[in-house]
């Protein structure tokens, strides 16, 4: 579907909402798609989950796809009682084969874990009990799972990242009779996210000659890794210089939760920041993150920049991304749980 009639949907579906967003830490969705066969295709889109508007701008993402696809949402990055949640949805209307959109920065955050939620590899204990029983052992070994720490780190879950309220992540192997097939590609590796950067340069721009856009993003911990980010964020980063003649346009990682790396950072973005003001212009600031400003407004406190804060979604073009992720899953091999 083009990115036209995406838009013309999201501009409906935002035009109708009157019911109050969901509260994160849940699993999300309708029945509002057609009533699958059994055996049929369905759809769990992870998400990570924070405000009302965050959670709010992934259920406006989907929406344009729910009349062809049964589709659950569940927040709170690998956690295996929103997923479990969102498997027992779907399997309710028939579902027995499950496509999972990992809708992360990072094609590779959370995959693992992921991986042995849903039994495909192993590592994740039984959930102890019945369904309300033993949160409070292994199913909260979480957090020494937290693996690969890429844009949705582990840290995502304190303070820093309100939004989760009182919901505590868990870790444990969903009980299910579905296969699955999981994405491998984050927003970082999307085609489609170029397109996302230029509409929000060109949103805030005035005088693209005098203006110097700073595309800001969370990054990871490990050099090599920080360096391949900034690589695929510059490619993405072509799109805003082809859009219009920026005076500068570059790309940044905070390394948010590696406060050794993180200082050094910080110097460099405000150093960015400032000169375009010396030089009698102004700073664009685009945050490469799913949803929200993030800590960025903290740490260019004082600083004369512009920017919407509104990170990735929504975008028509996020909604075409999930939908050729969901292609791409419907049409490839699916995996059985291995046997308990």
């Amino acid at each position: 579907m083009a990115a036209t009639a995406f838009a013309a949907l999201l501009l409906s579906g935002c035009a109708s909402r009157d019911a109050a967003p969901p509260a994160s830490g849940t699993a999300h969705g309708t029945a509002a798609a057609p009533e699958p066969s059994a055996s049929a295709f369905g759809v769990l889109v992870m998400a990570h989950g924070g405000t009302p508007e965050w959670n709010e701008a992934v259920l406006v993402a989907v929406k344009p796809l729910k009349a062809r696809y049964a589709i659950e949402v569940a927040f709170g990055m690998a956690d295996a009682a929103t997923l479990q949640e969102g498997v027992r949805k779907l399997e309710a209307q028939n579902v027995r084969k499950i496509g999972v959109v990992r809708l992360f920065v990072s094609g590779e955050s959370w995959f693992e874990q992921t991986e042995q939620i849903f039994g495909l590899r192993p590592g994740a204990p039984e959930r102890a009990g019945s369904d309300h029983a033993g949160h409070a052992g292994a199913g909260h070994a979480h957090a020494a799972h937290a693996g690969h720490a890429g844009a949705e780190h582990a840290a995502h879950a304190g303070a820093g990242h309100a939004g989760h309220g009182e919901h505590s992540m868990e870790f444990f192997r969903v009980a299910t009779g579905a296969s699955f097939a999981l994405t491998t590609e984050g927003l970082a590796d999307a085609q489609e996210i170029g397109a996302v950067l230029a509409d929000r340069a060109s949103a805030l721009s005035k005088t693209p000659a005098r203006e110097d856009v700073l595309i800001l993003a969370h990054g990871p911990g490990d050099d090599a890794e920080n360096e391949r980010w900034l690589t695929k964020l510059d490619a993405l980063a072509g799109a805003v210089r082809a859009r219009a003649p920026f005076r500068r346009v570059q790309v940044e990682t905070l390394r948010e939760d590696w406060p050794e790396k993180r200082v050094a950072a910080e110097k460099r973005i405000r150093a960015f920041v400032e000169r375009a003001s010396q030089e009698d212009g102004k700073a664009i600031v685009i945050p490469f993150r799913v949803q929200g400003f993030g800590p960025y407004a903290e740490v260019l406190q004082g600083l004369d920049y512009v920017a919407d804060r509104k990170g990735l979604i929504p975008h028509a073009a996020v909604s075409t991304w999930i939908e050729r992720q969901i292609a791409a899953l419907e049409s490839g091999a699916f995996r059985a749980p291995l046997p308990r």
